[in-house]
């Protein structure tokens, strides 16, 4: 029986049960001796510090997530600040837009009014030199007429001929065509160099352009110069 396969087989499987549980007995006597209580102790302190150290972890994480939150709301606040300030410098932007276009409408009518008073003080000027021309003017004419009414008179003592009867007339019209033209001149604002129409200084006349006895022709020159007549002799003093 011992030398047959079987027989050898049932031993060596016996022999095997044997060393297994040997070794299986090792095992248990090692680990009792390695593993003692305060080694446990040590392992379930350390599971247990590793889940604080979580919690720890977890309530760092929530500081931080508040904190975060915390800045995110101060920037939000922060922007609707800028937001609501930029509004007023727009705001103030217009206001000094619009007094800067009030100031130079200001400056321009300031600029205006200042051409106005000049040009007013021209005319001004211009006008009181018109009453010197006139006034020197109706002197003259005055100074002439008496002179007439002296040469008038010492031809009544004699006898005037037609030519000085035409002659006489003929100044006395160019003396009332002189006086229109001033009043014409006077109360349309006009220097001496103005030259009216005879249509302007008929209207001051009661019966218009007159005519020269002697069939002369008329010419109305500028204000500062008498009217005359193409006729010699027919004139007025200068």
């Amino acid at each position: 029986m011992g030398s047959t396969p079987a027989a050898r087989t049932i031993l060596f499987l016996t022999a095997a049960r044997k060393r297994v549980k040997s070794l299986s007995m090792k095992s248990m006597t090692f680990i009792r001796g390695r593993f003692t209580p305060a080694l446990l102790v040590s392992g379930v302190l350390f599971i247990a510090g590793c889940g604080n150290q979580d919690a720890e972890l977890a309530t760092q994480r929530q500081k931080e997530l508040e904190t975060v939150r915390a800045e995110l709301e101060q920037a939000k606040t922060s922007l609707v600040a800028q937001e609501t300030e930029l509004a007023r410098l727009r705001k103030d932007n217009l206001e000094v837009l619009k007094l800067r276009n009030e100031v130079r409408q200001l400056r321009d009518d300031k600029q205006q009014l200042a051409k106005q008073a000049q040009t007013a003080q021209v005319q001004a000027q211009q006008a009181q030199t018109q009453v010197q021309v006139i006034q020197s003017q109706v002197q003259q004419t005055a100074q002439a007429l008496a002179a007439q009414q002296q040469a008038l008179a010492a031809q009544s003592r004699g006898q005037a001929t037609p030519e000085q009867q035409s002659a006489m007339a003929c100044i006395n019209n160019l003396r009332l065509l002189d006086g229109a033209m001033q009043q014409w001149a006077l109360e349309n604002r006009k220097d001496a160099s103005a030259v009216p129409t005879a249509k302007e200084v008929a209207a001051y006349l009661k019966n218009g352009i007159p005519k020269c006895p002697a069939g002369g022709a008329y010419t109305l020159n500028s204000v500062g110069t008498v009217p005359t007549c193409s006729i010699p002799g027919h004139a007025l003093p200068q």
